[in-house]
């Protein structure tokens, strides 16, 4: 992530500018790929504007296709039909939908049931927690800022869940130990660029990543990706090597004992030991293909891969710093 946009989004936790809604289409192209997974259950979308969220829509208008039980959205300070109205209500609510009851298919007004929340509708809050326990799975873009605690939260209870997150977030000392243990994995339709519509007051000094229609301004956070817990077919799929080894297409590391890989694509099929891949592996990560080992990274988010007596994290060869890699090792030889 390139300093500019590591800025905006330090910049948006701390104002808690954290209004970055997600694309219908966006939603549509992933969940498509989960639908056995919603039979009979209770979906909580936790960090919504329920009456204009994207993720109310799809499940709301999908409900009887994917044969839910309930759908819950909880609003936060919201009861406005204005989608960025600063949270200024006094109230919070929670909407609940138990599907058609007309027979148009369609999820009316009079269909919904609006509840006033006593606290703001944090996903913190007692109440908010109260309806995770009710739910079986959790869909939700949760705010960035927050991300660590947000998913804490989740795995604490014990959710299956499907949420957006920036690629970034792979690289965090808590995000990276559930996917080293195979309790959380990427989804489906990963990076790429992905607009979030954003309020008109947000000052956003990245202007390339700005674009506005119809006089809505829209932002891209860059490489945006799925994280979740619910199987999918991406999951098991072997990546298909054909490079093999040689000392110099890869050389090993200064200060790690591994090979250094620059791109997925050149992984070798025959090499036995540690490799360092981009960032970018975990998107064709088979666990019963690879052994995810580590990260190589300097910062506060390290997670502790590091040559013995040194203080550098990110790899180097040659005395030239790689961006940052994860450590790997085959369990097909």
């Amino acid at each position: 992530m390139e300093k500019s946009l590591n800025s905006t989004l330090r910049k948006a936790g701390k104002e808690k500018n954290d209004e970055f809604y997600t694309q219908l289409t966006d939603i549509e192209r992933e969940l498509r790929h989960y639908k056995d997974h919603f039979k009979d259950k209770v979906v909580f979308c936790n960090c919504d504007d329920p009456r204009i969220s994207n993720f109310f829509h799809y499940f709301s208008y999908n409900f009887e296709a994917l044969g839910l039980k309930k759908l819950i959205t909880t609003c936060y300070k919201n009861q406005s039909m204005d989608l960025f109205s600063e949270h200024k209500s006094e109230k919070a609510i929670y909407l609940e939908y138990n599907g058609d009851k007309n027979g148009d298919r369609i999820p009316n007004p009079e269909e919904i049931g609006i509840i006033e929340l006593n606290g703001d509708g944090d996903f913190r809050s007692a109440e908010s927690i109260e309806l995770l326990k009710q739910a079986d799975i959790v869909v939700t873009n949760p705010p960035f800022s927050l991300f660590r605690e947000y998913v804490a939260q989740l795995i604490e209870y014990d959710k299956k869940f499907l949420i957006v997150g920036n690629q970034n977030a792979i690289t965090y000392r808590e995000t990276f130990e559930l996917l080293k243990a195979n309790k959380i994995w990427l989804g489906i339709d990963n990076g790429g660029t992905k607009w979030f519509q954003v309020p008109d007051h947000y000052n956003i000094n990245t202007k390339s990543r700005i674009k506005t229609e119809n006089n809505k301004q829209y932002f891209s956070m860059g490489s945006v990706v799925w994280f979740t817990n619910l199987h999918n077919r991406k999951r098991n799929e072997n990546l298909l090597l054909y490079k093999t080894y040689n000392s110099t297409d890869y050389p090993k590391y200064d200060n790690y004992e591994a090979i250094n890989v620059d791109k997925v694509a050149d992984i070798p099929i025959d090499y036995k030991e540690i490799m360092g891949v981009p960032i970018t592996f975990l998107d064709k990560y088979n666990p019963n293909q690879f052994e995810l080992l580590g990260i190589m990274n300097t910062g506060e988010e390290n997670t502790g891969i590091r040559h013995i007596d040194s203080a550098h994290g990110r790899p180097l060869v040659n005395g030239v710093e790689k961006y940052l890699r994860i450590l790997i090792k085959s369990k097909e030889i």
